[in-house]
């Protein structure tokens, strides 16, 4: 991967204008990912933070947290390469509204998904590892991200220890800390 810089910790960027993507890719991601606290990685295919097309390659851990969050006046796409997840969607108190499995194109699972509106979201991940290819409007600004106040923050681990527990027992599914 000598053709990436390392902006962050695991947050990787191509050094040139072009990025080729391979399994060898894959795997150093997701070794990444399982050495990284935050249980993620990924690569930022656009490469500049204030680019207005952000195209990013994510790995998550089924360690994973990603609290529930919404984005204001952008859309957002995601393609799944491997594994699987449930997204779900919750309403402004933290009800579930809606769940959909997702997984790659060769399972019956849908693969890609879109919206525009700003819905509130997360995914627990299934798998060992989920792999998928999101895009967004950019330039990244952590104020159109909007987290919802009725999920921990992720620097709580226990709490969110709990939550995630619960929600996998609302959901029927194992619990990514189990």
């Amino acid at each position: 991967m000598t053709d990436l810089n390392e902006l962050a910790p695991n947050i990787l960027a191509s050094k040139t204008s072009s990025l080729v993507i391979t399994q060898t890719v894959i795997d150093d991601l997701k070794h990444r990912a399982s050495a990284s606290p935050l249980k993620r990685a990924r690569i930022l295919a656009h490469g500049d933070p204030q680019a207005p097309l952000h195209e990013m390659l994510i790995v998550q851990t089924k360690a994973v947290y990603v609290r529930p969050h919404r984005h204001h006046g952008k859309s957002e796409s995601l393609h799944v390469i491997d594994g699987s997840a449930k997204i779900v969607y919750f309403d402004d108190v933290g009800n579930i509204e809606e769940t959909l499995d997702v997984g790659p194109s060769n399972s019956n699972d849908p693969f890609f998904l879109r919206t525009d509106s700003p819905r509130w979201h997360m995914q627990i991940v299934l798998t060992p590892y989920f792999v998928f290819h999101e895009v967004t409007n950019g330039p990244f600004r952590r104020e159109d991200t909007e987290f919802a106040p009725w999920a921990p923050d992720e620097n709580d681990a226990p709490t969110v220890e709990a939550y995630l527990s619960g929600l996998s027992v609302r959901l029927g599914v194992a619990s990514p800390t189990s």
